[in-house]
């Protein structure tokens, strides 16, 4: 009997537990890690940015951690590096907080969209965010037409504009109409940062004006307009505010407990090392013109193999570069053809046409090669400039070396025979042997001629030369 009462009292706790956990089932799972993982995303948006960050909420999602922590300060970048971001954030299970900071810092362009997609939201005093409007990438000026969508460009990147110090920046002016693609890139980027403010409860409207409008806010007007949901000035602080709070992840609901973790800061691997180094534009740059030489030089020299291979590699990782980076193929195409040029200077005769046009195309290549549009991902003046001073010099130095060979004295053929000194080898009379140059010649002569006797060539007919006694000629 004892038993059978022990199991019973069991069976009517099991259900009384059961009974309380069934009673809210809209209670949220609460973060129960002691640590949390900082992400530090300080410049430009780009390939290797959006690795590290996605395989750092990755990490926190199989380690558990309590919370994921981006600490940014971006002019902005490219759209899909940023899309790669929010896709990431939007699927972790771990509460991801996005923290501009420290003051002085910005969430522009790309950087808007992160904020509006994170769980919480927070910028240090002194910082901005906004003018999330996307620029075109290797383009002209895009082409006004009537039509209510203002804006600029396509959406492959992200302007690079910053806010006002004292708060919004108002439009006092309409902002130029576009139509066309432009004016569905606007609309596609209005669409995706509204659909963002709606799912974390932000403000849309200004979400929407800062892509129309290239709107931007402090960080004290932001948590006025319900843009961000705090200010925290240190690490410290940060985590006392978001504590308690709960947000929506990809497996529900969950309390933030942020009170006394742990903050480990997480450092990029050699994976985002390599990438962020190919995928910077001036070493792509650089790795484009190596390849392009390489292959030149195993032209030149078939079978030198060290050059081809070389120049191969060079060229398969600038495509990959120029395959994730705003360029322009206009500007591409120029590069290749400026070096074409300058080569083809050592081969015809244009006394400078060739090489200097080449270098022409080189620079203006160069300089429209990536879309300053984009924040960060231009070419330093000073590279370009050293680049085209090296080829140009190269370019110099074959017209000098052309201009001193053509007035040097001929030292080969009739021309350089005719004058020449000449020795007899034997006794002749009208036809015999004479040494000239280190060789031996068949000569003829007017006159007598004797073993040993000093010659001048006078003529050449064939392989037969015509010579006289200097002597004589003297007399």
């Amino acid at each position: 009997m004892k038993t059978l009462r022990a199991l019973f009292l069991s069976l009517a706790c099991l259900g009384l537990l059961a009974a309380v956990s069934q009673a809210d089932p809209e209670r949220a799972a609460t973060t129960a890690s002691g640590r949390a993982l900082l992400l530090e995303l300080d410049g430009a948006i780009g390939p290797a940015t959006s690795d590290y960050i996605v395989r750092g909420i990755r990490q926190a999602a199989e380690e558990q951690a309590g919370l994921v922590i981006i600490q940014m300060d971006t002019p902005g970048g490219l759209d899909t590096a940023m899309r790669d971001i929010i896709k990431a954030i939007l699927g972790s299970p771990v509460p991801v907080v996005t923290w501009v900071a420290p003051s002085g810092s910005r969430a522009a362009s790309a950087g808007t969209y992160i904020l509006y997609a994170s769980h919480v939201a927070a910028m240090a005093p002194a910082t901005n965010l906004g003018a999330a409007t996307p620029v075109p990438v290797g383009g002209g000026p895009p082409k006004p037409a009537p039509t209510d969508s203002p804006g600029r460009g396509t959406n492959d990147d992200s302007a690079d504009k910053e806010a006002d110090a004292d708060g919004e920046t108002d439009a006092t002016e309409p902002a130029p109409m576009r139509g066309g693609p432009e004016a569905k890139a606007i609309n596609d980027a209005v669409a995706y940062i509204r659909g963002l403010a709606e799912r974390r409860g932000r403000n849309a409207d200004w979400a929407e004006r800062a892509v129309r409008e290239s709107a931007s806010l402090t960080a004290e007007r932001a948590v006025e307009q319900n843009v961000i949901d705090l200010i925290a000035a240190d690490m410290g602080e940060l985590l006392r505010q978001v504590d308690g709070l709960t947000v929506s992840t990809a497996t529900g609901e969950v309390v933030i407990r942020s009170e006394g973790l742990a903050v480990e800061r997480v450092e990029a691997d050699w994976r985002t090392e390599l990438l962020s180094v190919i995928t910077s534009p001036t070493v792509a740059y650089m790795l484009l013109l190596a390849g392009i030489y390489g292959l030149i030089f195993e032209g030149y020299n078939p079978g030198a193999i060290l050059p081809g291979v070389v120049g191969a590699i060079c060229i398969l990782l600038a495509l990959y570069a120029f395959q994730v980076l705003p360029v322009n193929y206009a500007g591409l195409a120029l590069i290749v053809l400026g070096i074409l040029l300058m080569i083809g200077e050592v081969f015809v005769p244009s006394f400078g046409a060739l090489g200097l046009g080449g270098i022409v195309a080189f620079v203006v290549g160069s300089i429209i090669l990536m879309d300053t549009d984009v924040p960060g991902f231009g070419i330093p003046a000073a590279l370009i400039g050293s680049v085209a001073l090296l080829g140009g010099s190269a370019v110099m130095a074959i017209i000098w070396f052309a201009v001193r060979a053509r007035n040097r004295p001929i030292v080969s053929g009739r021309e350089d025979m005719i004058g020449a000194p000449a020795f007899a080898v034997d006794d002749f009379d009208v036809r015999g042997h004479v040494r000239a140059h280190g060789e031996l010649w068949t000569a003829e002569s007017p006159v007598a001629v004797r073993s040993g006797q000093e010659l001048r060539i006078t003529d050449m007919q064939g392989l037969v030369l015509t010579v006289e006694p200097v002597e004589s000629k003297e007399n």
